[in-house]
């Protein structure tokens, strides 16, 4: 079988690159694959790449500001704040949110690959493909949705602003879809009436190591964008923590536009000497090794890896009371979960996994939870989406 993945950017760090590299290592040891990407050019290195069978592939939407271009945006803008959202609108809306020019471009690069299987990464490359589902004779379509349906639609500057009856409409041209949860899954089905199929992501990096309760340290890894992460929940709830408490550290690792926020946070609580902000590293298992506990703040979240990766580690979890999060841990028992936001609950419950006992015990879940993510284990539901009608 030969499967092409279409997908923005490939070689950047980041949580979707990594999930998709291992997905289609793993794809390639039994199947032709090959990556359509918008990267100009192929760092095969990053991710393991260059010890695959791989091919890749780029396209390249090159911007003109011309009538064609000032023709769909004034489509898209009628669409959004003029027209009825129905099946019909929608479909002149596709031909504004992916230019025809663009379309005809993918077309091309599909077409000549000869693929048995496409699949989207990601719900932008997913509505691209929907919109030339009827030009491909490609066999199966599939759009793998990385975020969750609030972040796309439902939080306070979602990705798909005004765009869910567009979305629903167009995925229903796809094949199938594939989120990262039941919760997900729910939301999708019960107010898109989509049909869906729920992939876990596996764990993606081999642990080296395992955490320990004498470095006294609470982790939180992620990119620093726009009020995602949650970092200052984390950080103002150290704080209180810290208050009572001169022992444990803070570490987050990561980098983005929100880092001079954190930075002022930190300061303004007089934390300097306790609270580390590091670069994201290839190697980020290292910290995980090095740390005592995972904080997971997020205001949202698809699937977050971090999850898989810090359990793998041995570390005990503290969460925002996420859907996915509680899917994933509460009947193990490997989480300890704070109300999205709450400052002071979160605190508590850092406090609570200062006491080592708990901390020993949280620690062994984690271990025993996290072998039901495995490459082998997911791989096998990706075969089944694979060969589904």
């Amino acid at each position: 079988m030969r499967i092409l993945f279409y997908a923005d950017t490939v070689f950047d760090f980041g949580g979707v690159q990594r999930v998709l590299s291992v997905i289609a290592t793993a794809l390639s040891k039994k199947h032709e694959v090959v990556i359509l990407s918008t990267d100009k050019a192929a760092n095969k290195e990053v991710y393991g790449y260059d010890k695959t069978s791989i091919s890749f592939r780029s396209i390249d939407y090159k911007s003109q500001q011309n009538l064609s271009y000032l023709w769909c945006k004034f489509l898209s803008l009628l669409y959004k704040k003029c027209l009825p959202h129905n099946r019909f609108t929608s479909r002149l809306y596709s031909y504004s949110f992916f230019l025809p020019k663009y379309k005809n471009e993918l077309v091309r690069a599909i077409e000549q690959e000869n693929a048995d299987v496409v699949i989207a990464v990601h719900a932008f490359c997913a509505l691209h493909l929907a919109s030339i589902r009827n030009r491909l004779g490609t066999k199966k379509t599939v759009a793998w949705i990385h975020n969750c349906y609030d972040a796309l639609f439902e939080k306070n500057h979602p990705y798909l602003p005004q765009l869910k009856s567009f979305f629903s409409f167009q995925m229903r041209v796809m094949d199938e879809m594939v989120v990262l949860s039941k919760s997900d899954l729910r939301l999708f089905q019960d107010n898109l009436h989509l049909n869906t199929t729920v992939i876990y992501n596996p764990l993606t990096l081999p642990p080296m190591g395992k955490g320990k309760y004498e470095y006294k340290k609470f982790l939180s890894v992620g990119r620093f964008s726009h009020g995602h992460k949650g970092f200052d929940v984390l950080i103002n709830a150290f704080a209180l923590f810290a208050a009572n408490n001169r022992e444990w550290t803070l570490e987050i690792v990561g980098e983005g536009e929100e880092e001079p926020l954190y930075r002022k946070l930190i300061k303004g609580h007089h934390l300097e000497d306790r609270v580390r902000i590091m670069p994201f590293t290839p190697m980020i298992q290292r910290h995980y090794a090095q740390a005592s506990v995972y904080v997971l703040s997020s205001r949202w979240e698809g699937m977050p890896l971090v999850l898989l990766e810090s359990m793998s580690h041995g570390l005990p979890v503290i969460s925002s009371d996420l859907p996915v999060a509680r899917e994933l841990m509460a009947e193990s028992g490997t989480c300890r979960f704070f109300k999205n936001e709450d400052v002071q609950q979160l605190a508590a419950c850092m406090e609570q996994l200062t006491e080592e006992s708990l901390w020993m015990e949280q620690s062994g879940k984690s271990l025993s939870r996290v072998r039901d993510f495995s490459v082998d284990a997911i791989m096998k539901e990706w075969e089944r989406v694979f060969v589904a009608r």
